[in-house]
């Protein structure tokens, strides 16, 4: 088995982690429904900071950038199930069953689900697939399983066809106030202007306007001022924080921490605690 392992291309996907603990940046382009089958998952946004274990569930909005941190627990395998809710599904369901929202959905962002005896069954009718990679999962197959657990959702949690079920474009948000808040996710300059509502074009004049930078160099100014401050105030190791500030390597976090303020963070770390 591969993993994550695809049962049904762009919607159903299940996740494997034998013995090893992963950190992964995640872009949630639709709302994204998981099942902890096993092992501990916890959820990281710049609002929100949820955790879970095993048989309990989570709707991720969609439009979001957010930390994965799997960890298996002792002697058990950590598994999950992951069902992207693709929106031409649900545009297909409001036609259907005649759903629409009937208010401004005013909730969180990402909510664990209650658990109740019909959703139970549903994931447990899913795991058979999961397990064979989706061996015997049809497309036709897999849509009506993506209803079913659309519907049990809206069974559940009601309110939720007011998140679900608004397909308005993501409007133009306070890109100061958003950058400022992600700014340690490491993902493309494109993908930061479709999730602050901007063409790439408005993205980067806007964002010479906010910060009188070009974005990839605020980015890394920003990243490395605050290795500075978690190094000199927090005492945090260079080796650990240069993940979760959005560096690909330790060694071009490292040249480049140099390169800035003139010398490594390793060594800033020795004159911060000596």
């Amino acid at each position: 088995m591969t993993s994550p392992a695809e049962i049904l291309p762009g919607v159903i996907f299940y996740s494997y982690l034998s013995a090893e603990r992963k950190e992964k940046v995640c872009l949630w382009n639709h709302h994204t429904l998981i099942l902890q089958v096993s092992g501990d998952l916890t959820l990281e946004t710049s609002t929100q900071n949820i955790s879970m274990t095993g048989g309990e569930m989570l709707l991720i909005g969609k439009n979001q950038l957010g930390k994965l941190i799997k960890t298996p627990v002792s002697g058990a395998n950590y598994e999950t199930i992951v069902i992207s809710l693709q929106e031409d599904v649900l545009r297909k369901i409001v036609l259907e069953e005649n759903i629409e929202p009937n208010q401004k959905y005013i909730g969180p962002s990402n909510l664990l689900i209650p658990t109740n005896e019909y959703l139970e069954g549903y994931f447990q009718s899913i795991v058979p697939y999961a397990r064979s990679s989706g061996a015997s999962m049809t497309d036709k197959m897999g849509i009506m399983k993506l209803k079913e657990g659309i519907k049990l959702l809206l069974l559940a949690l009601p309110e939720l066809r007011n998140l679900l079920f608004d397909f308005s474009e993501p409007y133009k948000i306070d890109l100061e106030k958003f950058m400022r808040n992600n700014f340690q996710f490491n993902i493309p300059v494109e993908k930061f202007a479709v999730l602050t509502g901007r063409s790439l074009a408005a993205f980067k004049r806007d964002f010479k306007k906010t910060f009188d930078l070009p974005p990839r160099r605020w980015l890394q100014e920003k990243r490395l001022n605050e290795a500075k401050h978690l190094i000199e105030t927090k005492h945090q190791k260079p080796s650990i924080i240069y993940l979760s500030l959005g560096f690909e390597s330790l060694a071009h976090f490292s040249n480049a921490f140099k390169k800035k303020f003139g010398r490594s963070p390793s060594m800033l770390k020795y004159e911060a605690v000596s």
